[in-house]
């Protein structure tokens, strides 16, 4: 297949374009200019495509030629956010995927999917209660983002496209994404739980996130929004624990306390302390079969 990918430089991009074409897919990636080109020069089947997801001009007529678009693009939520930073996340997630549906407008009667990013963040907070994909969104901001982000990706429906909304849990991998940040803490003797330890961690091995997008390809049957997170999330103390004992770094600080987190991240620090318990029914539903469903074989494949 022909694929049109967004976002294609990033930590999951640059693990998934290159699966896919090992798999004998033809991978285009749209890159801003200046930004590092991963896989110049090593893989004739991974071509990149220069300009600005933001705007259509320059890149609409390419991307219409291919069959599969993968939409990936989008501001980092990891960090302290203001009225900037959120219009940021925001906006750069809806305007490329308007952008995208342009292009699938070109492409009517056409055979077309777009698996477009969302995240767990959708359904908001809700304690304990395990959250499948037929669950309301949420009210808080990043909720009110993932339900933008995947109204604005079921336009495509409306030109035959079949749209699937691939939900993130945290995606866990060996070079980058939320481990890439926690672990010179634990190295450092300085992993601890947060806050009450309490809140659910809905995670996924990036190798198991590669493999869902195969699998989608693969069953054309699995459309609208799937839950790409581990059958077995854990709270936020377990997870530390399972860290700290794959590091051989023992947890002895004091968990951080919440109103620590709040003054240092701000409205980021209460997506920290309270986290959703997702369930990924309609994966499991499909025959979709997990390398790393359980926390410690997770870290023990990632962690040397």
């Amino acid at each position: 297949m022909d694929i049109f990918m967004t976002g294609g430089t990033g930590f999951v991009g640059t693990t998934l374009s290159e699966e896919l074409a090992r798999r004998g897919h033809r991978v285009t990636i749209l890159t801003r200019p200046g930004e590092p080109l991963t896989h110049k020069g090593e893989r004739p089947d991974i071509s990149y495509l220069t300009g600005d997801p933001s705007q259509p001009e320059g890149w609409v007529d390419r991307a219409a030629e291919c069959e599969v678009f993968i939409n990936l693009a989008g501001a980092s939520i990891f960090s302290r956010w203001n009225e900037s930073r959120k219009r940021a996340i925001r906006e750069s997630r809806l305007a490329t995927t308007r952008n995208l549906v342009r292009a699938i407008e070109r492409r009517k009667e056409k055979e077309t999917t777009l698996i477009s990013t969302s995240a767990v963040g959708y359904y908001g907070f809700h304690g304990d209660e395990r959250l499948v994909e037929s669950d309301p969104p949420g009210r808080d901001f990043l909720a009110s983002v993932a339900a933008d982000w995947e109204g604005a990706a079921l336009e495509a429906a409306q030109y035959g496209a079949r749209v699937v909304l691939c939900r993130f849990g945290i995606v866990l991998g060996k070079h980058g994404g939320a481990l890439g940040q926690m672990l010179p803490l634990f190295r450092s003797w300085l992993g601890s739980p947060l806050g009450s330890g309490d809140q659910w961690f809905s995670w996924i091995h990036e190798k198991d996130l590669v493999n869902i997008y195969c699998h989608v390809l693969d069953h054309t049957e699995l459309e609208g929004p799937i839950n790409c997170a581990s059958p077995d999330p854990v709270r936020n103390r377990e997870l530390t624990r399972a860290l700290g004992q794959a590091l051989g770094k023992p947890l002895f600080l004091p968990p951080v306390p919440s109103f620590v987190l709040k003054l240092v991240l701000g409205e980021f620090g209460t997506v920290l302390l309270k986290g959703q318990r997702t369930y990924p029914e309609k994966l499991l539903q499909s025959g979709f079969q997990f390398t790393f469903p359980a926390i410690e074989e997770a870290l023990r494949d990632i962690i040397p």
